[in-house]
């Protein structure tokens, strides 16, 4: 199976697994305090089925050969979500992201293997498996933010943090706010599970991950291969972390979680 196939998989098991929860929401579940701050569960949704439009609009332009009508289209369909009522946004949810899942499964290998999609905000096109890779990190944080509403000890599915751990493209510099260094720098070895791997996580301007890992380091962090995506999405807040975090040395959670604060 290919890795656009492997991408697209997950996305409709995860798809079909909130898909089944978000159908049994009461108006109360729906107005519930979602993980994502100042949000409800049904913006957390009005979010990810805004998202599925915009995606779908990208893929389609690519599939039919036709000119991505560009940002101003994006502001309309955000706004159109906004205006809806929480059961609304729950609905359209299932139907748009289903949509959008649906036309990622209907491309024939030919296509998954050659077809390159305009995001809108990257400097050149993209091909189909980064596509779904980039709509797999948006979908899996956001569905934890609507399942922690219900648990406080979610966690991402196995088979998408194995997905995302140093997917390209990598974006850690652009959510990494060095401001909160306060000029300090600091090299720490990070050593994950499911999957493992060990890598040098820089702290400096501009943050970066690194896979020459230095001898000496200021500090090491194990954790979960989701923890460690959670948190430089800024979701490992105190009360969602694993007991199986550990650290050691000058590695500061509190610090990495101002360097990471979420988007």
């Amino acid at each position: 199976m290919g890795n656009a196939d492997a991408v697209i998989a997950i996305l409709r098991n995860g798809h079909d697994s909130l898909a089944e929860s978000v159908s049994g929401f009461s108006d109360d579940d729906l107005s519930r305090p979602s993980g994502a701050a100042e949000w409800d569960v049904s913006q957390v949704l009005s979010h990810l089925g805004s998202g599925a439009e915009i995606f779908e609009t990208r893929l389609r332009a690519a599939v039919e050969n036709t000119e991505y009508p560009g940002p101003d289209l994006n502001q309309g369909i955000w706004d159109s979500w906004n205006a809806m009522t929480r059961r609304e946004r729950a609905d359209g949810f299932l139907r748009a992201n289903g949509s959008l899942i649906a036309l990622y499964e209907s491309l024939d290998a030919p296509t998954r293997d050659k077809l390159h999609i305009n995001m809108g905000f990257l400097p050149e096109p993209v091909d189909v498996a980064t596509s779904a890779r980039l709509r797999l990190s948006e979908f899996a944080l956001h569905s934890w933010d609507v399942t922690v509403a219900f648990d406080e000890t979610a966690t991402l599915p196995s088979d998408a943090a194995a997905a995302l751990l140093h997917a390209k493209p990598d974006m850690l510099a652009w959510v990494g706010r060095t401001d909160a260094l306060e000029g300090r720098t600091a090299v720490i070895h990070v050593t994950t599970s499911d999957p493992d791997s060990v890598f040098a996580l820089r702290l400096q301007a501009p943050v970066s991950v690194e896979f020459d890992v230095p001898e000496q380091s200021e500090g090491t962090l194990r954790l979960p291969a989701e923890a460690w995506l959670r948190l430089v999405a800024g979701r490992l807040a105190d009360r969602y972390t694993p007991v199986s975090v550990t650290t050691t040395g000058a590695t500061d959670l509190d610090l990495l979680r101002r360097v990471f604060p979420g988007y």
